[in-house]
């Protein structure tokens, strides 16, 4: 491990990058919001499209009872399943979008609130295999209603798309596509299975992770993940051991919501770098590749960190340390250390479950690199760095 020792002394002025800052237009949060869902949505319009996952009838009628149309979408979105479902929004020429389920189906809903309003296919509007196209008017108005507490799709400005031909998740993306409303109410997660709860709650953490150690970090997204990281830390074995605990359920809605708000704003890292690659070309539930890699892209980060000399990174580290551990003298190894328990306390499949071997490791490590979300790495890695952080995540 490399050893590092904070700098002690007087507080250096630095100079601020320059920012900006956005989220959804409006964030309803707390126990039984979803009660006012036919109040928000009949102030957007009256033709309600609603989008929801394989099982509709598990959402409380005050969400249901106004749809005038119903997308069921199965599993995590396709640009051919966007396409498809497409033909029935113009169809049906919905005013308003209500997505409600995890964040698949958020993702989808945003997709389809921005391609009801601008011609073309979801491929025109892709980053890195598409044509990038640029999305000139904005999306049909969208409430978001998460039933997972994990990617903070609800107050993200994008929708990641698998295409099955590249063999990758990649994104739509604009400042439109933000939700014009984000419900959060932890009691639509009380029924989340435990393996669900896991899952969706490691992406939550590494989501308020990443983008604190992010090069776009800036003071507004650092508040954000800092708050995010405290309660996924204190909550999520938790939820996971006492499904019906609404305390901590609540503690993990709010980090996923702090989760999606920074990300947003600062970028994500090497996790979702490879959660990208990963998803595209395997069957592998995103939350679990994040809570598998996650320790060991920290330690990449950190061992990177101490080579180039990067105190700032090294410092914030340190502090997700005390933040994840509860303990004021925890160091960065006890950070990454506790990082490993938790994968150990929630009982996380081995990547090699879902197909994924070291042959694997250079292609994956070169298409990870290619990521959009590599962008907000605190400093490049190179392929040798990245291929070893998935060689030690298969062999553990």
């Amino acid at each position: 491990m490399p050893a590092f020792s904070r700098v002690h002394g007087p507080a250096e002025c630095q100079t601020l990058p320059s920012f900006e800052f956005s989220t959804a237009h409006r964030i309803v949060f707390g126990t039984g919001s979803s009660s006012r869902i036919p109040e928000l949505t009949q102030a957007l319009g009256d033709r309600v499209l609603l989008v929801t996952g394989a099982h509709p009838e598990r959402l409380p009628d005050t969400i249901t009872k106004g749809a005038g149309e119903v997308l069921r979408i199965t599993g995590e979105p396709t640009f051919e399943q966007i396409q498809k479902a497409l033909a029935t929004v113009h169809q049906f020429k919905p005013e308003v979008i209500l997505a409600a389920g995890g964040g698949s189906v958020l993702d989808a809903g945003k997709a389809m609130a921005m391609l009801a309003t601008n011609p073309g296919n979801p491929l025109d509007y892709a980053e890195v295999i598409g044509a990038g196209r640029g999305i000139e008017h904005p999306s049909l108005p969208m409430i978001a209603i998460p039933t997972t507490a994990g990617t903070g799709s609800e107050v993200t400005r994008n929708s990641v798309l698998k295409s099955e031909t590249h063999g990758v998740k990649v994104s739509l993306r604009h400042a439109s596509m933000l939700p014009t409303v984000a419900v959060i109410d932890p009691t639509l997660t009380l029924s989340l299975p435990p393996r669900a709860t896991a899952t969706t709650g490691m992406d939550a953490l590494s989501q308020c992770m990443e983008p604190y150690l992010s090069c776009r970090a800036n003071p507004f997204t650092d508040a954000y993940s800092r708050e995010g990281i405290r309660r996924a830390a204190r909550s999520l074995v938790r939820s996971y051991r006492h499904g019906d605990d609404l305390a901590a359920r609540t503690d993990l809605s709010l980090a996923a919501l702090c989760s999606g708000i920074a990300l947003a704003n600062a970028g994500l890292g090497v996790v979702h770098g490879f959660a990208a690659a990963i998803g595209g070309r395997f069957n592998a539930p995103h939350g679990a590749i994040c809570a598998t890699l996650l320790p060991w892209a920290m330690e990449a980060n950190w061992s990177e960190a101490v080579a180039l000399g990067r105190s700032d990174t090294l410092n914030r580290m340190q502090s997700m340390a005390r933040w994840l551990t509860g303990r004021e003298a925890a160091t960065i190894a006890d950070g990454i250390a506790w990082l490993h328990h938790l994968r150990d306390d929630l009982q996380t499949p081995a990547l090699s479950k879902y197909g994924i071997t070291a042959d694997h490791a250079d292609d994956l490590a070169e298409t990870a690199l290619r990521s959009s979300s590599m962008k907000g790495n605190p400093f490049p890695l190179s392929r040798n760095r990245m291929r070893d952080v998935l060689l030690e995540a298969l062999a553990s």
